[in-house]
């Protein structure tokens, strides 16, 4: 079983945070959410509650995926202990993902250099390493990067993919399949 370190700072994206725990943690990937404190406040005043505080560098991780938020993403990247944690897990081949703002997390921690990516639109503006996208969902190696809160359930089901699940079956028993032939028909 996977194991994954979803990373919850003050001003985090909540769409994007608790679909990924979601998605994950259906396709039965040992999911922790990783706080800042024990409860952390997302971007719209939703609060969450941690199952471990982060008060060291992570490790054990087989990904450690980063919600957006403007805010949240800058406490993120303001954080030596996520760009330690980041730059361990990357250096020692586990996965990396990183949704909507968070990107410009990754390339705090040096990690965006030949990679190509994508991210929330005006984000890009301040990354000076890698090669920007416009794809919903970019995987480059151990790195996976998407645009925002409506692409948080297609992001989430490329990590299903990449730590090894299956995502058809998640996509099937949350109709996901059905809204995506929905589009086809009109």
């Amino acid at each position: 079983m996977s194991k994954v370190a979803v990373i919850f700072a003050p001003g985090f994206e909540e769409i994007e945070g608790l679909t990924i725990v979601d998605v994950l943690r259906r396709a039965n990937m040992d999911v922790t959410m990783v706080g800042f404190d024990k409860e952390v406040t997302g971007n719209h005043d939703i609060t969450v509650k941690s199952d471990q505080v982060l008060d060291g560098v992570l490790t054990g991780y087989d990904m450690i995926v980063l919600p957006g938020g403007t805010q949240g993403a800058n406490n993120l990247k303001n954080n030596a202990t996520v760009i330690e944690s980041l730059q361990t897990a990357y250096n020692g081949g586990k996965q990396i993902a990183a949704i909507c703002a968070a990107p410009m997390v990754l390339e705090e921690a040096g990690l965006l250099k030949d990679k190509n990516y994508t991210s929330f639109p005006g984000i890009e503006d301040d990354i000076k390493s890698g090669q920007h996208s416009e794809m919903l969902v970019v995987n480059d190696g151990k790195v996976t990067t998407s645009r925002g809160p409506a692409t948080a359930m297609p992001f989430s089901y490329q990590l299903v993919d990449i730590l090894g699940g299956n995502s058809e079956e998640v996509k099937e028993a949350m109709q996901y399949n059905k809204l995506a032939a929905s589009f086809l028909e009109k």
